[in-house]
């Protein structure tokens, strides 16, 4: 299993933020928001970046499951993810 993060910024910033936070996974960028359209989750909110957004895709491809935000703080906490990890692998 692999853990990725996706921004809108450009990768200068994307890798700003990625040190900023401590993230000790990769974080990739997501310019030309390609990502973040296909996946439906761009400009949801009216701010033109990417509404937070939490997937797990399956090895597939397929989206086994997710969680769109409907404002900037509502986001899984680590504990909620990892119980659908769990249920998703039973």
């Amino acid at each position: 299993m692999d853990l990725v993060a996706i921004s809108v910024d450009d990768r200068t910033y994307a890798l700003q933020m990625a040190d900023l936070v401590g993230a000790d996974y990769p974080v990739l960028a997501d310019a030309t928001r390609y990502v973040s359209e296909i996946y439906g989750v761009y400009d949801l909110l009216n701010d033109k970046v990417a509404a937070p957004a939490t997937f797990i895709i399956r090895p597939n491809g397929r989206i086994a499951w997710r969680h769109v935000a409907e404002d900037i703080t509502d986001r899984p906490t680590s504990s909620e993810i990892l119980a659908e990890i769990d249920r998703l692998i039973e």
